[in-house]
């Protein structure tokens, strides 16, 4: 049976992260946890939800954060919209996951191959996406762009993009005021990764992570 997290998180940040680097080893080994969900293991989690990780992830439907990370219902809070962009509604539900969730751990989770980096790095190039809402979203991406070199092979710019990307996403929770708050009184981890989609093995960006 799944495990079910039904206590509130004690562990500390480094813990959380520990977790997750541990699941996604037994995800690639094929020694994932995942089996049926029973009644009983639903209702525990009927009064409440208390994750020890929050990610934001990309909406691609080959990333599912609680596969990738092996984890169970309960474990972390996902937030997940294409090109992990921080907008306004997203901004909430973090701010949410912060002020009633309390999560020490927050994950900022890009991937390779990413189709709105993809759309916003042709943006740069010169093309135009046709739909309104695609334009939107490459343009919340595109500052995350700069710096990276046009004269480069496209498949390195999409590399770049990816983690700038993660790294742009992360700079926008770090400045805002809860999230600065957190971080300056050691209340919060924030941590960058990308998941490789050929391996499925999540890489972390060291230098991302903050104090906890």
């Amino acid at each position: 049976m799944i495990r079910i997290s039904t206590h509130a998180p004690t562990i500390a940040a480094d813990e959380a992260l520990r977790r997750l680097v541990d699941g996604n080893e037994r995800f690639l080994a094929g020694h994932t946890r995942w089996e049926r969900v029973t009644v009983d293991a639903l209702a525990n989690l009927a009064s409440g939800q208390q994750p020890y990780a929050t990610i934001l992830g990309c909406s691609d439907s080959r990333v599912p954060p609680e596969l990738v990370f092996d984890v169970g219902l309960g474990e972390v809070f996902v937030v997940r919209v294409a090109g992990n962009v921080f907008s306004g509604e997203v901004a909430g539900t973090l701010q949410y996951a912060e002020a009633h969730l309390g999560t020490p751990l927050f994950v900022v989770l890009g991937h390779s191959g990413c189709g709105a980096l993809e759309a916003a790095l042709e943006a740069q190039r010169g093309g135009h996406p046709e739909d309104s809402g695609i334009r939107l979203l490459v343009e919340s991406v595109l500052p995350a762009l700069e710096g990276i070199d046009a004269s480069l092979p496209a498949d390195a710019q999409m590399v770049l993009a990816v983690e700038h990307n993660v790294r742009w996403t992360l700079r926008q929770i770090a400045s805002t005021p809860e999230g600065k708050a957190r971080l300056d009184d050691g209340r919060l981890k924030l941590v960058g990764a990308i998941y490789d989609m050929a391996t499925g093995r999540v890489h972390w960006l060291d230098d991302t992570v903050s104090r906890s």
